[in-house]
């Protein structure tokens, strides 16, 4: 769930930092840059890990900040595909069931990812599993708040770099203001056994 990622970056130190330890005010300023954001095809960085090598630091002309290039490690949460995660249910919606881990809560597992048979219900807003036995069917419901286990199957990082403002033209013939996307998502899947959620399974 979590990785090390090798960085390199340049930090500029202002000069009423020059009292403070080098490596202090460097791990500060990499993690007001670098912590609870998504860096694009690598995944949410968490915190700093380590700085492995500092190289010189210079004063510009004009700038009394310390420039230094900095080599260090990161956490960074990027789960590999078919890993198994445990989180809570968001909430429900056609699209799926969105479920949160407390610290990341762009994923999605949609309808056809579901146990199945599966269906939506409109009045309660949750996903139900049918689940068949001998004595004919039992709607199980996603709830929000419950527990579920559920299987990575698919990333997705979009570039939400800024990209300039849009013509005149383009501006009028939109009549809807751009969806925001989120930087890094996942996709879920609870279609195997002993995924869903832990109170099905620990109940039976």
């Amino acid at each position: 769930m979590f990785v090390l990622v090798e960085m390199v970056d340049t930090v500029r130190i202002p000069p009423w930092q020059f009292d403070r330890k080098l490596n202090d005010s460097i791990a500060e300023e990499l993690n007001k840059k670098l912590a609870n954001k998504v860096v694009y095809n690598v995944g949410l960085c968490i915190c700093l890990f380590d700085i492995t090598r500092l190289e010189d630091s210079y004063v510009f002309p004009g700038d009394g900040a310390s420039h230094t290039k900095v080599h260090f490690r990161y956490v960074v949460f990027h789960p590999f595909l078919d890993e198994i995660l445990i989180g809570k249910i968001k909430g429900c919606s056609p699209e799926g069931v969105h479920v949160s881990l407390g610290f990341f809560d762009d994923i999605l597992i949609p309808p056809e990812s579901l146990q199945q048979p599966a269906k939506f219900d409109e009045a309660e807003q949750v996903w139900v599993w049918e689940y068949e036995t001998e004595e004919g069917a039992h709607d199980l419901y996603m709830d929000t708040g419950e527990e579920i286990r559920f299987r990575v199957v698919d990333e997705s990082f979009v570039d939400t770099s800024p990209t300039g403002p849009r013509s005149a033209e383009a501006a009028a013939t939109s009549e809807e203001p751009p969806r925001k996307e989120a930087p890094y998502s996942l996709v879920g899947s609870i279609i195997e056994p002993g995924l869903g959620l832990l109170s099905w399974w620990t109940n039976s």
